[in-house]
């Protein structure tokens, strides 16, 4: 697989879990990162750790449920690093209730970071892409976007919104060279699913065949694969990483 010497590819979410993993591996293969969170300090140790490895990397502090924040990190980055070619909107939050009890400002609050966010950015990131007609845009949405989760209305579904968009993305621009497409992950050892109790490890567990969870890098390597030339003929497509546990 080839590297990516030369392309700058932007990471949201990257101070930890899969967006820390996935800059890692993007950096190892050769690209200049972009690192973009809220939390600086943990920016900085990913920074470190890539520029440790021998590969560059930036971070910038980026709020994707603000609209004036991605408008502004994103003329940023390209002032400081050049054009984006390689988009991985990863950055997401959850606030789970039963449907009944759901507040509308949590609803939104889902909806407004885990979609909303990557439509934004990665309108404000298109137009250099389409100029060199090429570019990848990765998007990072889940299992529950597929097969819909009690408890998650809105988690899930911002995430299969993510999948309609790449689709839509997907269509309009792949006539400019630009592949879109999505990596959907099930049940992956991170901060996130680390506040579940062993009962719920285990009945997550339970309906996943290879019968463990994944790992971060196993997402990592699922998107460098399709940020490479290697994908170069994969767009509008949703590749499951979860063991198994759903097979659409």
């Amino acid at each position: 697989m080839a590297g990516f010497e030369g392309r700058v590819a932007l990471v949201t979410g990257a101070s930890q879990g899969i967006g820390r993993a996935v800059a890692i591996e993007l950096g190892r293969a050769g690209a200049t990162v972009a690192l973009a969170a809220r939390n600086e300090s943990k920016l900085a140790e990913v920074k470190s750790e890539i520029e440790a490895a021998g590969g560059k990397a930036e971070s910038f502090a980026l709020d994707v449920a603000s609209e004036d924040s991605i408008k502004s990190v994103a003329k940023e980055i390209v002032a400081r690093l050049g054009a984006v070619h390689i988009l991985v909107n990863n950055a997401g939050v959850t606030k789970d209730g039963l449907v009944l009890r759901m507040k509308t400002a949590d609803w939104n609050d889902v909806l407004t970071t885990n979609l909303t966010g990557a439509f934004l950015l990665t309108q404000a990131l298109l137009q250099p892409m389409m100029k060199a007609r090429w570019g990848r845009v990765i998007n990072i949405t889940s299992v529950v976007g597929e097969t819909g989760q009690a408890g998650q209305a809105n988690y899930a579904a911002s995430k299969a919104g993510m999948i309609g968009l790449t689709k839509s993305l997907a269509r309009e621009f792949a006539s400019r060279g630009i592949t879109v497409n999505a990596v959907a992950p099930g049940y992956i050892e991170t901060a996130m699913t680390a506040v579940l109790n062993d009962d719920q490890k285990n009945a997550m567990l339970s309906v996943v065949p290879l019968g463990r969870a994944g790992a971060d890098a196993d997402i990592a390597a699922a998107v460098r694969f399709l940020a490479s030339d290697d994908a170069s003929y994969i767009t509008g497509h949703t590749l499951d990483v979860n063991g198994g546990m759903y097979m659409g």
